[in-house]
Formats: C-alpha cells, sequence, structure tokens
C-alpha cells in the first residue's frame, strides 16, 4: 500500500487551497463513491468500473494496486488507479500535482498512464518533474463508441477464443502487443502476460478466426467489461492476411458479441492510425472523447 512507504498520503491537506484537500488510499469504505464518480462517464471510466465489478471494493488489491482519492471537504473529487498503469478517474488536470506525488512515493514502477487526454498529458507533466521520464507519449488517441448494430456485415469466421487453442492465440497476442509498444509482453515474465490471455479466453473476452490451417487470422479482446460497456483491446490481423478488406467485417463481428453482453461498444485508437480509424468509422464507431497513453 503506498501509504506505508509514504505516511503523509493517509491524510494530506494542501496548504495552497484555502478549503483544503486530502489526498489517501481508498478502502473498501470508499466503494460507493468511487462508483458513483466514475459513473459520471461509464464510457471513459470503464476500467475502473470493470475493476469494481470483478472485485467489488476501492480497496487494495492484493498485489499492492489500488487508488488515489482526492478529496475536497470530505467528497471523493478525482481517483486514479495505481496499479501497473496510472489511470486517472474524473480527475481535473489541476489535481494531477498530488496524484503524481502520491504515485512517485509509492515507490512502484508504472508501464504506462493512460485514459482522458487532458488529465494523462498533466500526470506526464508532474511525473516528469519528479524522475518519471516517458520514452513515448501518444497525446492523441480518439475515443470511439458504437451503440446499436454495425453497417458493416459482420463475418461469421469470428468466434469466441477456445482454451484449446491457447498455443495459438497467446503467439498472436504477444504479437500484437510488440507491434503496439514496440517491446515483448515477456520482458517481465511470460507466466502473467500468459494468465492474462487465457483469463480473457476463460471469460468468453476473447474473438478469435482460425483457418483451416490452424493459423490466427484476426484477434481481439473485450479488456473491460461492465453491464452497460465493453471496450475493445488488443486488435490484430495477421500480416499475411491484411490488406484484402477483411478489417471491416471482423470489427462488425466484434461487435456484434460485445453487444450481447453490453449494450455500448468502445474503444480508443492511435490519431495516426489514420487505417483503423477508417475502419472502425465504416463499421458505425464515432468519437466522443480523446485519450492519450504514456509509456515509461
Amino acid at each position: 500500500m503506498l501509504s506505508r512507504v509514504a505516511p503523509w498520503l493517509a491524510s494530506r491537506r494542501d496548504p495552497a487551497d484555502p478549503a483544503g484537500l486530502s489526498v489517501r488510499m481508498l478502502d473498501g469504505q470508499d466503494t460507493p463513491a468511487l462508483k458513483l464518480l466514475a459513473q459520471q462517464d461509464p464510457v471513459t471510466n470503464v476500467f475502473i468500473l470493470a475493476h469494481l465489478r470483478a472485485t467489488g471494493t476501492a480497496g487494495p488489491t492484493s498485489g499492492g494496486a489500488g487508488v488515489i482519492g482526492i478529496f475536497d471537504d470530505g467528497v471523493l473529487a478525482g481517483a486514479c488507479w495505481a496499479g501497473a498503469n496510472l489511470v486517472p478517474v474524473q480527475l481535473d488536470p489541476a489535481l494531477a500535482p498530488l496524484v503524481a506525488e502520491a504515485a512517485s512515493s509509492s515507490g512502484r514502477r508504472y508501464a504506462s498512464a493512460f485514459g482522458p487526454a487532458d488529465a494523462v498529458l498533466a500526470l506526464n507533466t508532474e511525473l516528469a518533474e519528479l524522475g518519471h521520464r516517458a520514452h513515448e507519449v501518444r497525446a492523441d488517441q480518439p475515443l470511439m463508441v458504437i451503440e446499436g448494430p454495425p453497417v458493416v456485415q459482420p463475418n461469421p469466421g469470428l468466434g469466441l477464443g477456445n482454451i484449446a487453442d491457447f498455443d495459438r492465440i497467446l503467439p498472436a497476442c504477444a504479437a500484437m502487443f510488440e507491434e503496439e509498444v514496440g517491446y515483448s509482453p515477456y520482458l517481465g515474465g511470460r507466466e502473467f502476460y500468459s494468465r492474462r490471455v487465457e483469463g480473457l479466453i476463460r471469460q468468453g473476452h476473447s474473438m478469435v478466426h482460425l483457418n483451416e490451417a490452424g493459423e490466427v487470422v484476426f484477434k481481439a479482446e473485450l479488456g473491460a467489461v461492465t453491464e452497460d460497456v465493453t471496450q475493445i483491446q488488443g486488435v490484430w490481423m495477421n500480416p499475411l492476411f491484411r490488406g484484402q478488406g477483411l478489417s471491416a467485417s471482423y470489427m462488425s463481428a466484434v461487435v456484434e458479441k460485445a453487444q450481447q453482453i453490453a449494450p455500448v461498444t468502445s474503444l480508443y485508437v492511435n490519431g495516426f492510425n489514420t487505417r483503423a480509424r477508417s475502419t472502425y468509422e465504416r463499421v458505425g464507431f464515432r468519437q466522443v472523447g480523446t485519450f492519450a497513453t504514456v509509456l515509461f
């Protein structure tokens, strides 16, 4: 827990604010307040809402991850997930210095920060002042949603991932990860990433098309799931099948399956990836916000 490393974090007031702000790690009693905060924007905050749905608590995990809360006169005014990644929740950029100080004082190493661009970029600025240097900043990532059926006919070949095909799906997931971030997901150990992929398959959140030769042609996952929103992640087309106009029909099939779980399907995409953005728009996605990702 962060409070063990930095005792001041248990309750700190900002002398520059006459009303006073307090900063501390959330615990189980803060669960209703965090859920209420996140539900102000269930699409943007699907990550933390999915976490609350899965665990039932805002308290720290067994691995020491948790949620930094900023309180204004006792009311939760903003928050930030602090685990392997930093994920702001309804965080005013003006509160970024307090969150950055708390996150830095924990002694944890963060792989990335992602979420609403204004909060993430403000957080990155403050973290840089504290010695946390980003090796890449993706400042423009359209957040897109689709409600209702996709415009393009879904590809009938897409199905749910089967654990029997794990040894085929895992390499495809690793290839996607390496293309996206520039390094192998196995750097921190193969077991953790493998468990993550296996978990998505077992939850029915992995979608894949294997051809008759057993090759993964296309795959995607639902990385965050609530009763209202799903967020698509890990979209990957086998390089052998790119350029054949298949992506839109596969994405339509992903949407079709995702909407069997929740009515709204979301994703975010790098702004420079014009081809992917065009595909998503063809399927029926529209932009509702802008995310940013900082890779440390």
